[in-house]
């Protein structure tokens, strides 16, 4: 991998849960379609405009989502905003503690009443609980925790959701999409909204809203009541996509996106889910025999790639010196990994971690 992603040779990168790096390919592209636009300009622009649709229907092709169901947003943040603003103030969220602070704190400041529900070894206990008893409208969580890495279990989403079919469910892909293999359609939630520049890889300012036909029906009821645009350059478009997509849609970001998909795509996201599922297991349990992951972690049928060490300040900086790229966050120190990392990535953080190195 090192020839497509330079910085692997720089780096041992633990580090995409916090950006997803760039290969050689995506930087050649991202530079001939800059070089194209200062050659042609609108010419140029207008001839490849048919990226965004292709980008759509790549985005159903892969992840299992209609494409008239599917937006392009630039990331999370903006796509989950625009969805709240087209619900009822009168509906009632269910979160979880510790959230991503852009899926908690658009709820709460725009004044809608929550309950927040506790992360631990019974956590989907304890979502039920919650669900009975504070009657939520809707469940809003990040598919995987970006502190810890707990990954929902993707089976109780789709039993919460037979059992409280009125119950909208809205997921946070950021740290999810591009890991695994993901059927939208068949996977019990009503809206996945997610940024491209973890790990899709496919850098900044792209991502994308996936909606069930229920959630489509739920928003912006009142905009739906008015007459769309006539403007020929406008034909197309329906009341949603006048919402999450306002303005003109950049070709180099959103373009970025469709290359990096095509790429992930031919590797196949089954494969990618394999090799970082391996490598990410022997990391778990090797950081739970030091400790530094919970044995009820383990436990859990689905895992993610993230995991969150609790280490001092002095192994940090020995982390950091020995140039392994990692994050802080919460109380601890998250590393992740993905397809590109190898067993001798893990042995360099194991071997420092032991103080062997």
């Amino acid at each position: 991998m090192k020839p497509s992603f330079p910085i692997l040779e720089e780096y041992t990168y633990l580090n995409t849960a916090n950006s997803g790096i760039l290969s050689t390919h995506l930087a050649e592209w991202r530079t001939q379609h800059d070089e194209a636009f200062m050659a042609a300009g609108s010419v140029f622009k207008m001839e490849n405009m048919f990226l965004i649709a292709e980008l759509r229907n790549n985005i159903a092709k892969y992840f299992g989502s209609k494409p008239e169901n599917t937006y392009l947003v630039q990331n999370f943040s903006l796509g989950f905003n625009i969805l709240l603003n087209g619900l009822d103030r009168h509906q009632r969220f269910l979160i979880l503690e510790e959230e991503y602070p852009s899926v908690s704190y658009p709820i709460m400041s725009m004044g809608f009443d929550y309950h927040r529900v506790q992360i631990d070894e019974k956590l989907e206990e304890n979502i039920i609980k919650a669900v009975e008893k504070f009657k939520p409208t809707i469940l809003a969580f990040s598919m995987v925790q970006y502190i810890s890495g707990l990954r929902m279990d993707e089976d109780f989403i789709k039993k919460i959701k037979t059992t409280y079919p009125d119950l909208l469910l809205v997921g946070d892909g950021t740290q999810f999409l591009g890991t695994t293999a993901f059927n939208f359609e068949k996977s019990g939630l009503d809206a996945l909204i997610g940024s491209g520049y973890k790990w899709l890889l496919a850098g900044y300012g792209n991502g994308y809203v996936m909606l069930s036909d229920q959630m489509k029906d739920a928003i912006y009821a009142k905009n739906k009541l008015a007459d769309l645009p006539s403007a020929p350059f406008l034909k197309g478009k329906d009341h949603l996509s006048m919402c999450f997509e306002p303005g003109h849609l950049d070709t180099l970001n959103f373009g970025t996106l469709n290359e990096s998909l095509n790429d992930l795509g031919a590797m196949g996201f089954d494969y990618i889910e394999k090799t970082t599922q391996t490598i990410s297991n022997q990391a778990r349990l090797a950081l739970n025999e030091r400790g530094l992951v919970a044995d009820w972690m383990l436990r859990r049928k689905y895992q993610s790639n993230i995991m969150s060490m609790l280490l001092d300040q002095k192994m940090v900086d020995r982390l950091a010196a020995a140039k392994i790229l990692c994050s802080p966050r919460g109380a601890g120190t998250r590393i992740s990994f993905h397809f590109y990392n190898t067993e001798d990535d893990l042995n360099r953080l194991l071997a420092i971690l032991d103080g062997r190195n």
